[in-house]
């Protein structure tokens, strides 16, 4: 397994990320997914991370600055016929390092409480993350779950 900084734009790249965001959409009310697309991913502050097994894109998680101590993991998808085979642990993991090695104090996510996202739950609390309030620019509703991890 390898894990590379990607392009958003790159062809299997932002394949796997529109399947991130057609899962986001089918769970949860369009008005409250906070998934970044694209060319949100292309910002200045963000760094997304690829998981790659023999080549192959499999998974997908992505650091977006929010101050200089601060920071969001976003965008974090691995493909259906890739999970449970700890990808994405390796992803947070590789990602709460490099968050580390930048300076990063804290690592905050939002995610959904509905249970097509229980596995995702699961993993960011094995990771450490502990449920918190809403942070950055994030308001408490009822499609939202706050984790925050102290790096």
């Amino acid at each position: 397994m390898e894990i590379t900084i990607e392009d958003p734009r790159a062809q299997e790249v932002s394949a796997l990320l529109q399947k991130h965001l057609d899962f986001c959409h089918s769970v949860t009310p369009a008005e409250n997914v906070f998934a970044l697309d694209v060319e949100k991913l292309r910002l200045p502050g963000i760094a997304l991370f690829g998981a790659r097994d023999q080549g192959e894109l499999v998974g997908v998680c992505a650091l977006k600055l929010i101050t200089f101590t601060h920071a969001e993991l976003k965008s974090m998808h691995v493909l259906a016929s890739s999970r449970r085979k700890g990808i994405g642990g390796l992803l947070v993991s590789h990602l709460l390092d490099f968050a580390r090695a930048g300076g990063i104090e804290r690592v905050s996510l939002e995610t959904s409480p509905d249970e097509a996202f229980a596995s995702a739950r699961r993993l960011y609390a094995s990771q450490g993350f502990l449920e918190s309030g809403p942070f950055a620019d994030y308001r408490e509703n009822p499609t939202s779950v706050f984790m925050t991890l102290s790096v």
